[in-house]
């Protein structure tokens, strides 16, 4: 019980601190002399991102194409609270309703929170997107598994415009809505994608994260790309990380 208790705990600490910047932890950024080169050096609970060998984001080319199995997103909707936290748009989602099952491997992991970067963290034969939407997962074993959605400038995402009509305007500046997002469709069932063992992209830079990056991308207007990064600043990614001995399946 105590074992299953510290489980579910740490699942919840890994991930609000996955695009949280908690109030009592080193202040960092995207740029400047606290930006990703730096991290490591902020603070003892940020070494990870200096001394960690399975970082991300990566370029993402596989080494082996493989069957993979199938991802069901089995997302019903759900109203949500928005956060500028200075570094991106948190999405938190309510618990319970959105699930990302893999049913070849018996696993189902349940919707966390949402958030956004731009230009994308992951590049594709070192080419980059023009945002990536993390969607984080987690289990009650404490693992996390996050999907990593590509955008591309096109046509008008409806979703974002849901997400994007109620955005906080302020740093620290929260708002609520009873609009639900994240409906059945938004994500279908996929075998295309990138599969690799991770990290979260902002600090503590924490390890043992199941990362599954979408080969095919939404698509997002300029004008919805731009609001965003009027709201967060232009460039809300960490430069990729060398891969090392890690093995990127397709």
């Amino acid at each position: 019980m105590k074992r299953h208790l510290f489980a579910v705990v740490a699942l919840l600490l890994l991930a609000f601190n996955y695009g949280h910047a908690s109030e009592s932890a080193a202040h960092w950024s995207y740029q400047g002399d606290d930006g990703p080169e730096h991290w490591g050096e902020l603070s003892a609970e940020y070494l990870r991102c200096r001394d960690g060998q399975n970082q991300s984001p990566v370029n993402l080319v596989a080494d082996f194409n493989v069957n993979l199995p199938e991802l069901v997103f089995e997302y019903k909707g759900t109203p949500l609270r928005e956060t500028n936290n200075g570094h991106t748009i948190m999405v938190n989602v309510e618990p319970g309703r959105n699930f990302l099952a893999v049913p070849e491997k018996q696993l189902r992991f349940q919707l966390k929170q949402g958030h956004f970067h731009s230009p994308s963290e992951h590049t594709v034969n070192g080419e980059h997107f023009d945002m990536e939407i993390h969607l984080v997962h987690g289990d009650d074993e404490g693992h996390l598994f996050v999907v990593g959605v590509m955008v591309e400038e096109g046509d008008e995402n409806a979703m974002l415009n849901k997400i994007w009509s109620f955005m906080p305007e302020h740093v620290g500046e929260s708002t609520a809505s009873p609009l639900t997002v994240f409906e059945a469709g938004v994500l279908p069932p996929t075998r295309n994608y990138f599969s690799y063992a991770g990290s979260l992209t902002t600090p503590p830079c924490s390890e043992g994260v199941n990362w599954v990056v979408l080969r095919d991308p939404l698509t997002a207007s300029t004008a919805q790309i731009a609001r965003f990064k009027e709201r967060v600043g232009a460039v809300t990614n960490r430069p990729v990380q060398p891969q090392n001995a890690r093995v990127i399946l397709d």
